[in-house]
This record gives C-alpha cells, structure tokens and sequence, in this order.
C-alpha cells in the first residue's frame, strides 16, 4: 500500500516534497502573510508495516531553531495520546520515525488542541452552574472570540491563553483551570469563587489555530505586539478583549504561552513598566516563589531577561495590562520540550501535567487573593 501524508484538517501543517522508499521528506508551511513558522501536525495513511523515516528539511529557517536540539516530537495512533517519538536534529534537518505497527499515525509538535475540542470545552463549561458565556467578539475570519466567566467575588481575574496559536499548552492548563474552577467540591476554588470573579478566554487566535500557524492571525499578525493600539482591521481579537478588561478592571492576569527553547516552566513579568512600584513586583515574585515551593513542575532558575526600568514593551500583554491597570500580570510560559527538573521520558511535558500546573496556580492564588 502507498504513503500518504495529510495536513488538510484543522490545525493541520505540513508540505510534503517527496517520497522515496521509507523516506518521507517534508516541510512546514509559513503563516499565511508572515515568515513564522514551527508548528506541524499531519496525518500518515498506509504506515503499516513498514520503518518509516520522516524529514523536515526547513527545520533551520524556522521561527525558533534553537527550540530543536533536546526536543522530541509528538506522536499518536489514536489521537487522544500523545507520547515521545525518537528525535534527531542534524544539519538543520528534524529526523523522526514510526515502527509501522499502525496503519494510521498522527505527528504534531505538541498535543495538539483543536477548534472542535475547544468549542466542546465552551460548550461543556458554559452549562456549568454559575457560568457565563459572553461572546467578546470576532475574529478577522468570523470566528468567535468566547469568554466564560464564574465567581461572585469583587477582585476580577483574567486568565487568557493562545495568542500564539501554535502554543496548544496553553489551551490544555485553561481546560485544567476551568474544571477546578467548576468543580462545585472543590474547596480552594470555592473559596476562589467567593473572593474574585473570573474571565477566562481559552482561545485568542481561533483563526490561526485552524489554519495550523504558529504565531500569527488570519491577517499574519502577532497578536501579542498589538495591545498598545489593537484595530479592528488587524487584531479585532485583542481589541475586543482589551475593552472587556477596560470595563470589568483586572485584579489579576495571566497571559499562557509555550516557548520552544527553555526546557523548563517559568513565568515572566512586566519589569520596566513606567509605573511599576515595588508593592506591585512584590506580589508578582512572591507568586512565583510559592508556586515554586507548591509544584514540582515550577521553577525560577530559567527564564527570559528582565526589561531596564522604563523600557517594558508595552505592545505586549503583560506589561500592558500591568501598566494599564496598576495590577499584577504575568505570562506562564510552558514547554513543547520537557519540564526538565522532573522530566517525563515517555510522554515529556503533556496536556495531562498542564491541566496539573493550572490546578497549582489556582492553589497558590487562592493564598494570594486577599492582597491582590
């Protein structure tokens, strides 16, 4: 039986440029109107049998290429589990295989999170009692911009996620967060719910979820470099949360992401905001430390520079709404390679310890509410 390689799905990325023999050469395609480009995720039909080989050979002209060496490649068979696939990165080309036990396989940088799990989510949550849904807005191709908010406590609290499309971690820690939120026995969220209430956003960037991209909007668009000065015409999708922020006020943010090269979870700041006062970074370290001391899966040993005082880049999320709002904001950045410290050799980090670590964050929150 032949080989045949599919993308044409949603979140599907991936050109095939030949196959000879065993050996399937491919590469992933860019963001529609942008250069970025890192996530794939296709289908391999007729793998029975048969010690494939498998070569992505742009691998070097990618967005992040030092997100390569140490990091391994998803793999399924029945799109639920996603375990760690023999990895090789050479010469600028990302080597895989599969043993050809299954006539089907699935390969995808990271779990990935589809449009149609996420509209399973929302609909799942918003019949939860206490929920609300409220459509913020739309994207630039029309999809919808779904907000789900809980709680009848006075402290608002945003928890958002996937401005970066292809950074599927961090829808899987909002569906972690929105089960605990709702679970109606769970007495830290109950608490929660007494003290704040919540809007979460699970997905920013529905458009550019679909078409498979990385980074980008249907428009090729970073939406986390829009929050100065969001437009209806290029970034409607920050626009409309923004305004929602405007008219509820923050008390708390969390911004979720995945970043390629540091094997580790790790969150960063808005250091630099012209604004900042120490009582403000106080709260935001102190939130790390406790996670830190509260989760294996937390720690503060790597991460991303700190910004000079008065040089925060406001086009960007966090220090936007830190400025904006005098609040504390932070953006947790969670692995496609391995959370290092205690690292998973079968399935590396995956949407089961996302869920985890949001459950974390919740718990160190609630410690935290009173003071926010």
């Amino acid at each position: 039986m032949s080989i045949t390689v599919n993308a044409a799905f949603d979140s599907g990325n991936i050109r095939v440029l030949g196959i000879e023999g065993d050996t399937v050469t491919l590469e992933i395609v860019t963001d529609t109107g942008s250069d970025f480009y890192q996530w794939f995720h296709f289908r391999v039909a007729g793998a029975q049998g048969r010690a494939l080989t498998y070569r992505i050979v742009n691998a070097a002209g990618s967005a992040y290429p030092p997100g390569w060496p140490g990091y391994k490649v998803r793999m399924s068979t029945d799109r639920e589990t996603w375990r760690l696939a023999e990895t090789r990165y050479d010469g600028g080309v990302l080597e895989f295989g599969s043993t050809g036990e299954d006539e089907l396989v699935w390969f995808a940088y990271f779990a990935p999170y589809t449009l149609d799990r996420h509209d399973a989510l929302i609909a799942r949550i918003a019949r939860e009692p206490g929920v609300t849904h409220r459509e913020l807005g739309q994207s630039l191709d029309g999809r919808a911009i779904d907000c789900l908010s809980l709680g009848d406590g006075p402290k608002p609290v945003w928890l958002y996620a996937r401005q970066h499309p292809g950074e599927t971690m961090a829808e899987w820690w909002m569906e972690g967060a929105l089960e605990r939120l709702t679970d109606t026995a769970d007495p830290v969220t109950a608490a929660l719910r007494a003290k704040a209430t919540f809007h979460l956003v699970p997905n920013m960037n529905p458009d550019g979820s679909f078409r498979g991209h990385l980074r980008t909007n249907a428009a090729g668009v970073n939406l986390n470099r829009e929050w100065h000065a969001p437009t209806a015409e290029r970034s409607p999708e920050v626009l409309c949360v923004r305004d929602a922020m405007d008219a509820t006020g923050v008390a708390f943010a969390m911004d979720v992401h995945g970043d390629e090269s540091i094997p580790a979870n790790f969150i960063a700041g808005f250091e630099g905001i012209p604004n900042w006062t120490d009582a403000q970074g106080e709260h935001f370290y102190a939130f790390q430390r406790r996670l830190s001391a509260h989760s294996p899966d937390f720690q503060m040993e790597l991460g991303y520079g700190k910004s000079a005082p008065g040089k925060a880049n406001l086009t960007m999320s966090t220090n936007q709404v830190a400025h904006r709002f005098g609040t504390v904001g932070m953006t947790l950045e969670m692995p496609f390679k391995d959370h290092d410290a205690n690292a998973d050799a079968e399935f590396g980090w995956s949407p089961e310890r996302c869920k985890r670590l949001a459950g974390a964050c919740l718990e160190v929150l609630a410690e935290m509410i009173d003071g926010m």
